[in-house]
């Protein structure tokens, strides 16, 4: 049986002999069913004509992506360790070349979700990867739509993953929302990898936070100080939100804090 991937949404399902009427992530108010009805694919499906692309974005660091784009187009990032890399958020499409790119990186120890809607084919991934464990934050417990034993909810606001890779709890967009801290990244300044918890906007000097994207539902001002006190202990100056071109390469932490102002005194 397969398991069926929103082409919405890039979520797969348990295998099923057929796909649901509504994929649930979507139907959820932060996210939205597809106005020309619910569509399903399948892993199989995307491979055959589509492909990963990598790119380094510094050193340690790198992206892979789906190509063309699926669904909602994030791409995920490699964290390089010499004991085995994190692979932070996830991108539907898995090819055998990928797989080689990252045996030839050091390999991958880990993978880390940010929240449901990048969950993509976690599942299929971290069995092409040997087994290894996906980190959900455990208020993500209700929307894995395809439960494996590879998967660990951790719980709390914090969860160091591998030695200076570290999972924090932020809330907002879910409750479970999260970003991942590299403390190594950026020179030793520090890098946040962030889904879009905390998002990087097209002027790229600055950041916002939505209870929901594409709805455009706006967050509530306890909400976004949260999230940057969820942050403010850790050292960062550069944030890579969720996709190839939202990318904030300096002074991060000071844009994160005066995106909070703006966008609380526009609200208010």
């Amino acid at each position: 049986m397969p398991s069926y991937i929103c082409t919405t949404c890039g979520v797969g399902y348990a295998e099923t002999d057929a796909p649901r009427d509504v994929c649930l992530i979507c139907a959820d108010e932060r996210q939205y069913v597809n106005a020309r009805g619910q569509g399903w694919t399948t892993l199989e499906e995307l491979q055959s004509d589509h492909v990963n692309e990598l790119r380094e974005l510094e050193p340690g660091l790198w992206g892979l992506g789906s190509k063309p784009q699926v669904a909602i187009g994030q791409r995920a990032l490699v964290v390089e360790r010499p004991d085995g890399g994190v692979m932070w958020d996830c991108t539907p499409v898995i090819t055998d070349e990928a797989l080689r790119a990252i045996a030839t990186r050091g390999g991958i120890r880990a993978m880390a979700i940010s929240h449901p809607h990048f969950f993509s084919t976690m599942v299929d991934w971290s069995r092409a990867l040997d087994g290894v464990p996906v980190y959900l934050h455990e208020d993500h417990r209700d929307y894995v739509m395809r439960p494996d034993p590879a998967i660990r909810c951790w719980s709390g606001e914090t969860e160091e993953i591998a030695p200076g890779v570290t999972l924090v709890r932020t809330g907002g967009h879910f409750t479970g929302s999260s970003v991942l801290h590299w403390a190594e990244g950026a020179e030793g300044r520090g890098v946040l990898l962030t889904g879009d918890s905390i998002m990087v906007v097209p002027d790229t000097s600055w950041v916002s936070f939505m209870y929901s994207y594409p709805n455009l539902i706006p967050m509530n001002a306890r909400m976004v100080e949260r999230i940057v006190k969820a942050v403010k202990p850790f050292a960062y100056d550069r944030i890579y939100a969720g996709w190839w071109d939202r990318v904030l390469d300096h002074d991060a932490k000071a844009a994160v804090q005066r995106s909070a102002e703006r966008y609380i005194a526009a609200i208010r």
